[in-house]
């Protein structure tokens, strides 16, 4: 049957769509609903007003014509894009098979969608040729969403059984049980199979009960938070409160509606909940520890023995007080802050160290660990506070802390280096000494060792993990007979014996080290020195013995007689012994040359010294030069008193020196000799055991230069030795 209307009989012999498209515009639109035409190669020949809003545009028809559908885009239901050359209409024109209420999404140019059920007609001449078609198709978008609500409908209904929270189970009048959902199934460990289709009862524990579930709701009366019983496959017993009505049909109770909640869980926690309760009522009483509760303002609310054994006042004289009127007047302020920050939320809770006053005037430390318990929104309802006597140990505490004081002093005044580290090596405590010996402040995470760098003695780099120390701590023993040596920051080296011992708990574990390192600088200085001086010594006493040796043998060789010899064997002697005795002075190191000018020419004077003048800059002398001068003076002084200057009343002698071309490649000390107002001076007529000597000393000692002159104004000398063998 054509949904088009059948044309008057002056029309007839057109055919369908002759007199379609040779109607007025206004036969189409006074067809309800969109109506449109296309011929048989699918050219949109006509269209309705109502087509026109539909598509959201107006086709043309004339330049530039469209094929098989006025509308901007189409799609399948399922959203799959529809090419208009393979829409029904073009199936229509092509094939001649109508179509029926098909529904298709057409897209309106600005992006919008319908849903619209179409109905297409081919239209045939009197031949039966086809010579287009018709589509008479309507907007069904709001039938489409009335039809998917009730759908969605449905389905939350039955997802709401299948899938809610708690157990839901439909039972028949005759208490059959007809259908239960997921929760329900669960909750007692059935399949389906196994619970749908059985009488209710066999899952009750508690038959009375059940039997009157049933006649309540065989009666109308609904329940309300039933308590239960139900046996679940395993035996075990569930705890539920069944919430139900019943549906009646034409009077008749048809089944019922029921609710299980399981409060298995909840009856379980209340049981331990009140199990707890007077299991703390009673640890709160038998505590040893203080316990208490308060309000807002600190008053007290509950108090057990312990807190009032502690405070020295009955349960009933605390219930009048705050916690604040036992406290220590200089500890309240501290606690009020802190329990107001409690009360505001602030803090969750804190823990305070106080003092608080007992009726007898006595003082006792309290450790408070204050907590609050809060309503469901959060607001204080009371504090709970936990307090412990810690007189004892704060006693304690401070004998310890003074005692670690004292220990601390004690270390610091050590002049030795001490550090301590812990159980791992990082250095936890170092003194000043050990500052000044290292050079440097140990820094956060040094470990093993407060120095710069080490050595072994050998000069070899020593690592600070295998230092005495990292030994000690990692075979936990003490290491003796170590030395090592420390390097500071400027380069400078410090020899030194490390002392480190494990230090235990007393347990025995071990927790850190002690080290003390003691700078032996001073005593490796002093025995590189006394080797030296024995080296130097045994080198003396040697040439001593040459030079005692070779004065005797030339004095014997060119004295007059034995008590000649005697005499200036004794002479050059005690000469000798002065030097010795100026440089044994001097520990063997350096001699100045005023001094020992002065040492050998005064005893040899006499009462002539006062005639003497000795001058020069400051000079000292090594002990070699020193001994081969003053054997040198001591011969033109015996020579300038038995014959030259000295010899007279008025003869005077000037020992003057300088320094001569110092920044030259080859300094030297120059020593002039001059004898003035003596006796006239002939030279003598041969060389005496004198001169030789005084060469000798010189020349061959110092690799120097000796000029002697016997002037007849008086006797004259140059020494010149060379600048290394002094120091100005």
């Amino acid at each position: 049957m054509s949904n088009v209307e059948e044309f008057p009989a002056t029309a007839r012999k057109l055919s369908e769509y002759d007199a379609l498209v040779a109607a007025a515009p206004s036969v189409l639109d006074a067809i309800p609903g969109a109506v449109y035409l296309c011929d048989q190669e699918g050219w949109l020949t006509r269209y309705n007003a109502e087509a026109a809003e539909l598509w959201g545009r107006a086709p043309s028809l004339e330049e530039t014509p469209e094929r098989f559908c006025g509308s901007h885009r189409l799609f399948l239901p399922d959203g799959t894009p529809l090419p208009h050359e393979v829409c029904p209409m073009a199936t229509a024109v092509f094939t001649g098979t109508p179509t029926r209420n098909a529904e298709v999404i057409i897209e309106r140019p600005d992006g919008s969608r319908f849903v619209a059920l179409v109905n297409i007609r081919t239209l045939k001449d009197h031949e039966g040729r086809i010579q287009g078609a018709i589509n008479c198709f309507q907007d069904i978008s709001a039938r489409k969403a009335a039809e998917e609500e009730v759908r969605r409908k449905g389905a939350d209904l039955d997802d709401f059984f299948e899938n809610s929270a708690i157990g839901l189970h439909i039972v028949s009048g005759d208490g059959i049980i007809q259908r239960a959902n997921k929760a329900e199934l669960a909750l007692l460990g059935y399949t389906s199979d196994e619970y749908i289709g059985r009488h209710i009862a066999e899952f009750h524990a508690d038959g009375p009960v059940i039997g009157d579930i049933l006649h309540k709701l065989s009666c109308g009366q609904k329940l309300e938070r039933y308590p239960a019983r139900l046996r679940a496959k395993d035996g075990s017993i569930k705890h539920v409160l069944i919430t139900s009505n019943s549906r009646f049909q034409e009077e008749k109770f048809v089944n019922t509606r029921c609710f299980t909640t399981d409060v298995t869980e909840l009856i379980e926690s209340e049981t331990a909940r009140r199990e707890s309760e007077e299991r703390l009522a009673a640890t709160y009483e038998a505590a040893t520890i203080g316990i208490a509760e308060a309000d807002a303002q600190g008053r007290l609310l509950r108090v057990n023995d312990a807190l009032c054994g502690m405070l020295g006042r009955s349960r009933e004289e605390l219930l009048t007080m705050t916690f604040f009127d036992y406290t220590d007047e200089e500890d309240r302020e501290e606690d009020a802050a802190l329990y107001a920050r409690q009360l505001s939320g602030d803090l969750d809770a804190y823990i305070l160290r106080k003092r608080a006053i007992r009726p007898d005037g006595t003082t006792v430390y309290l450790d408070v660990h204050s907590s609050s318990v809060r309503d469901e929104a959060g607001g204080f309802r009371y504090g709970v506070r936990v307090l412990q006597d810690v007189t004892a140990a704060k006693q304690m505490e401070d004998q310890i802390r003074a005692s670690e004081k004292h220990m601390r002093d004690l270390l610091e005044a050590l002049p030795a280096a001490v550090y301590t580290t812990d159980a791992t090596g990082h250095i936890t405590f170092y003194n000043k000494a050990a500052v000044e010996m290292s050079g440097r402040m140990p820094q956060p995470g040094d470990m093993w060792c407060v120095t710069w760098r080490l050595f072994n003695v050998d000069g070899s780099p020593l690592a600070h993990d295998q230092c005495p120390m990292a030994v000690a701590l990692k075979e936990n023993r003490s290491v003796r007979g170590a030395e090592a040596i420390a390097e500071r920051p400027d380069g400078s080296r410090v020899p030194f014996i490390p002392y480190p011992t494990p230090l235990h708990d007393a347990d025995g574990n071990l927790i850190g080290a002690i080290n003390m390192l003691v700078d032996i600088s001073e005593r490796k200085k002093a025995e590189n020195q006394q080797k030296i001086l024995i080296d130097e010594l045994n080198h003396r006493v040697k040439n001593t013995l040459a030079t005692v040796q070779s004065l005797a043998r030339q004095t014997a060789r060119h004295a007059d007689g034995l008590e000649d010899f005697a005499d200036r064997f004794e002479a050059r002697l005690l000469a000798l012994s002065r030097a010795h005795d100026l440089l044994t002075r001097h520990h063997w190191k350096d001699a100045p040359l005023d001094l020992l000018a002065q040492e050998v020419l005064t005893p040899v004077a006499g009462e002539a010294a006062g005639r003497i003048r000795v001058h020069g800059p400051s000079v000292v002398l090594d002990p070699r030069t020193a001994l081969s001068l003053t054997m040198t003076l001591n011969e033109l002084a015996t020579n300038a008193i038995k014959y030259g200057a000295l010899s007279s009343e008025v003869g005077n002698l000037s020992v003057i020196w300088h320094l001569q071309g110092e920044a030259q490649s080859n300094p030297r000390l120059v020593l002039d000799w001059l004898e003035v107002g003596g006796p006239p001076v002939s030279p003598p007529t041969r060389r005496g055991i004198g001169s030789r000597l005084m060469e000798g000393c010189i020349e061959r000692d110092l690799a120097g230069e000796f000029d002697l002159a016997f002037e007849p104004a008086g006797v004259t000398c140059r020494i010149s030795v060379p600048l290394e063998a002094v120091k100005a």
